[in-house]
């Protein structure tokens, strides 16, 4: 997924939208408007949506790929081209083709990552001119893990997922086991029992392999999926954990064979994959 120069995207491309996996993830307090204050490391890996763009004779947004039962107007993929268009006042439009890899609900930011693809590639195709910090601020307004997918690093995020100080992570192959369960973020973050006061930390002392995700207890005691999963995997790699909110549980390897090995003895009836870190986002040098 890496490696590709700007002047390969174009109309014809296949544009893809990466996962993500947090790294840890902390509740460090909560804002007045109910906003909750996150430090988050996150890290891109090479499991992706990915979308196709068609050029219009008309300024319509259409989705050739919906997704069932989520209305197009509700689709992350139409709301951001639509934002695009309203920003630059842009006349052009797309026939967006969206091949769904990433599981809904699942933690790995894939409709987030979908969205910012979209800014991403119709800000290039349209030449609609946006500069990487004005479509993060747009991105914002669409989510919040949306900003990170547009800045395209990893990185150490804090406020409500915005404010970024980039890292440099060693080469690492991830197990990520799926469980069959689609957690809703708003129930894990809207849990009265969630830990919210997490001692916050400065990016600089952040080391790899620091941390927790204090989404995790919540989540495993709502979905039994996901404390299963996380349990098998820990029982393997006791630094296993769940990303973002729910479902889907990982752990790390610096060697690759580690992770097939684990995989190879997953029991009947649990989902997995392997997918490699990336060192940036497949996009981070387009414009």
């Amino acid at each position: 997924m890496e490696g590709r120069t700007v002047s390969d995207w174009n109309w014809d491309s296949t544009w893809p939208a990466p996962a993500k996996l947090n790294l840890f993830l902390h509740v460090v307090g909560r804002r007045a408007d109910g906003y909750h204050l996150l430090q988050t490391v996150f890290r891109f890996i090479d499991r992706a949506d990915t979308l196709r763009f068609e050029a219009r004779d008309d300024d319509q947004i259409v989705l050739a790929t919906p997704i069932p039962g989520v209305p197009a107007d509700s689709d992350l993929t139409v709301r951001a081209a639509r934002q695009l268009q309203e920003a630059t006042a842009c006349r052009q439009g797309a026939t967006i083709h969206l091949d769904k890899q990433l599981p809904m609900g699942g933690g790995l930011g894939g409709g987030s990552s979908d969205a910012a693809t979209v800014l991403l590639g119709l800000n290039h195709l349209w030449q609609t001119g946006l500069s990487r910090p004005a479509l993060e601020k747009l991105g914002l307004t669409l989510g919040a893990d949306v900003p990170v997918f547009i800045h395209g690093q990893n990185t150490f995020a804090e406020g409500v997922g915005e404010a970024f100080t980039d890292v440099d992570l060693p080469p690492e192959s991830y197990l990520v086991l799926h469980p069959a369960a689609h957690v809703p973020t708003a129930a894990i973050f809207g849990a009265p029992e969630l830990k919210r006061d997490t001692a916050a930390i400065r990016p600089a002392d952040w080391q790899h392999g620091q941390g927790h995700n204090d989404l995790e207890a919540v989540a495993c005691a709502k979905f039994p999926a996901v404390a299963e999963h996380l349990a098998w995997l820990k029982t393997h790699a006791p630094l296993a954990m769940m990303t973002g909110s729910g479902a889907c549980v990982f752990a790390g390897f610096r060697r690759r064979s580690e992770a097939e090995a684990i995989l190879a003895s997953l029991p009947a009836g649990m989902q997995g994959w392997i997918a490699d870190g990336l060192s940036e986002h497949p996009l981070a040098k387009i414009r």
